[in-house]
């Protein structure tokens, strides 16, 4: 899940909730979408093996 920050970056957070916190993990923060989508395609090629 990718969200638009205040500051103009953008932030990539896990799609599930954290049981004990309730809140999504930070996955990583980046300047623009496309590096925040590049990484998430990054992120689920490794979570698929």
């Amino acid at each position: 899940m990718i969200r638009k920050l205040p500051s103009g970056g953008y932030r990539l957070y896990s799609r599930k909730r954290n049981p004990k916190t309730g809140k999504r993990r930070n996955l990583g923060t980046f300047r623009t979408r496309a590096a925040a989508e590049q990484h998430e395609r990054e992120v689920q090629y490794f979570k698929s093996r």
